[in-house]
C-alpha cells in the first residue's frame, strides 16, 4: 500500500505509539483522523497533523460505529486503521487475603481490550471493503495492539493477559476472514514502552523492569512502534501475524 493519498484512522492517536504512527503517516502524505477520549490532547494532535479529532469511548460500541462512520466520511475512504486503546488492572486470581479477582474487573478489561478491538476492526473492515482495490488487490490494513504479556504474563496480570492473548489469537483468523476482501490484519505486541501509561515509572524502576531484555535494555520508544506499523502498511506480505517489538525481553513472573 502507498501512504501518499491514503487515509488512516488512529484509535488512541492522541498520545504514545499511535500518535507516533499517525505522525509518520501524515509526514509521508497520508490523511489522518485521530480518535481518543474527549479529555485527551487529540484536538491539538490532529491539528498539528492537518487532520481532525473525533472524541470517543471505545467501550461505547454503538457510539464507535457512529464516530468511525463520521471520521471515514470526512476522510472520504479508509485504508489504514491502527488501534492502541487499552489498559489493565493488577489483581491475582486469588489474592493474598484469600479473596478472588473481581469478576467485574476481569470483564471490564476484556471489554476494553478484546471486545472493543474486535468491534473497531469489524467496523473498519466493513468500510475498507467498499474501496477500489489497488493493483495488488489490496483495500486496507488494520493493526491491533497486544503485549508481550499475552505470552509471558506477570503475576497479577491475568485479566490483561487474557485480553491481549485474545487479540493475538484472533489475528490470523480475522486475516483469513478478510482475505477475500483484500484487507490485511496484523497485531503488534510491544514490551514496556515510554508512553503516558509508564510516564510515572522512575528511571531506576524502568531499568529493573527491562533488565531481562537482550538489547536494548530500556523501554521502547513510540517511534519504534511506528516504524513497525508503517512497514506493515507498506508490505503486502505482512498479514495474519503478531509481531513482538520488545528488544528480546521476556517478562519474569514479577
Amino acid at each position: 500500500m502507498e501512504i501518499a493519498g491514503s487515509s488512516g484512522l488512529f484509535v488512541g492517536g492522541a498520545s504514545g505509539m499511535c500518535r507516533a504512527t499517525a505522525t509518520k503517516f501524515a509526514e509521508r502524505g497520508g490523511n489522518v483522523a485521530i480518535l481518543d477520549l474527549e479529555q485527551s490532547e487529540g484536538a491539538s494532535v490532529a491539528e498539528s497533523l492537518g487532520g481532525k479529532f473525533y472524541p470517543c469511548n471505545v467501550m461505547d460500541y454503538d457510539g464507535m460505529e457512529a464516530v468511525m462512520a463520521s471520521a471515514i466520511g470526512d476522510l472520504g475512504s479508509l485504508h489504514f486503521m491502527v488501534n492502541t486503546a487499552g489498559g489493565g488492572v493488577a489483581q491475582r486470581t486469588i489474592k493474598k487475603d484469600g479473596t478472588r479477582h473481581a469478576l467485574s474487573d476481569f470483564r471490564r478489561i476484556i471489554d476494553l481490550n478484546l471486545i472493543a478491538s474486535f468491534n473497531i476492526n469489524s467496523i473498519a473492515a466493513q468500510h475498507m471493503a467498499t474501496n477500489e482495490p489497488n493493483a495488488d488487490g489490496e483495500r486496507g490494513v488494520m493493526i491491533n495492539t497486544a503485549s508481550i504479556a499475552a505470552f509471558e504474563g506477570q503475576i497479577g496480570q491475568v485479566a490483561y493477559t487474557a485480553a491481549k492473548g485474545g487479540i493475538a489469537a484472533m489475528t490470523l483468523t480475522m486475516a483469513r476472514d478478510l482475505g477475500t476482501h483484500g484487507i490485511r490484519c496484523m497485531t503488534i505486541a510491544p514490551s514496556l514502552f515510554d508512553t503516558g501509561l509508564t510516564a510515572g515509572i522512575p528511571d531506576e524502576g524502568a531499568l529493573q523492569l527491562t533488565k531481562d531484555a537482550a538489547f536494548p535494555k530500556r523501554m521502547g520508544r513510540p517511534q519504534e512502534f511506528a516504524v513497525m506499523a508503517i512497514a506493515i502498511f507498506e508490505s503486502a506480505m505482512m498479514n495474519g501475524s503478531t509481531l513482538r517489538v520488545d528488544g528480546g525481553q521476556r517478562f519474569a513472573p514479577r
